[in-house]
């Protein structure tokens, strides 16, 4: 696997997504240590749209430091397969066993600000996630459990709750872009 020409590869679902993933390839050929929070500026993180069968839902998660409904992602901490990184936070993060990718390819990029925050008790600065999502299909009808120190709520909701759900008014544009990929 190769993060880089991974990204290359990559068609853009619109022209948002043209210029983060141009963004993307300059800071990998500018930075070394982009797959590590070392990176204080800018690290890779990965996430997951988690849908049901039927395309008809997704699983969100209430997360603790944003104070709002969320997808499941989470920082590559030196894993170059996103993928799997993706895979990995969902089963840590729903506690879902019964988990699979709809297709190994990239499913979105974006570029995420995040504002300076405390986690563990620890300052963390302002800085970039350099996002890669993926589409995973899980059952709805399997159990779920919180992760506390992350989030304090599992649900499954319609496509369009999810993003109504939602309280950050930049993440709502990227889940709203996630559900009419999904349409499309």
């Amino acid at each position: 696997m190769n993060l880089k020409n991974d990204i290359e590869q990559y068609i853009p679902y619109d022209l948002q997504e043209a210029k983060e993933q141009e963004v993307m390839l300059k800071y990998l050929s500018s930075f070394d240590n982009l797959l590590t929070r070392e990176n204080e500026f800018a690290h890779l993180t990965a996430s997951a749209w988690i849908v049901n069968p039927e395309r008809t839902k997704v699983l969100m998660a209430y997360h603790n430091i944003y104070q709002s409904w969320s997808w499941i992602g989470g920082h590559a901490d030196g894993n170059a397969d996103l993928l799997e990184v993706a895979l990995k936070e969902t089963t840590e993060e729903t506690g879902l066993v019964s988990i699979a990718p709809i297709m190994k390819d990239i499913y979105s990029l974006e570029i995420l600000g995040v504002p300076s925050h405390i986690k563990k008790g620890a300052p963390i600065a302002t800085h970039l996630h350099l996002n890669v999502t993926y589409l995973i299909e899980a059952n709805e009808t399997e159990e779920t459990t919180v992760k506390t120190d992350e989030n304090s709520a599992i649900k499954w909701m319609e496509l369009t709750e999810a993003v109504e759900a939602c309280t950050e008014p930049e993440m709502k544009v990227v889940y709203k872009k996630l559900n009419d990929k999904l349409k499309s």
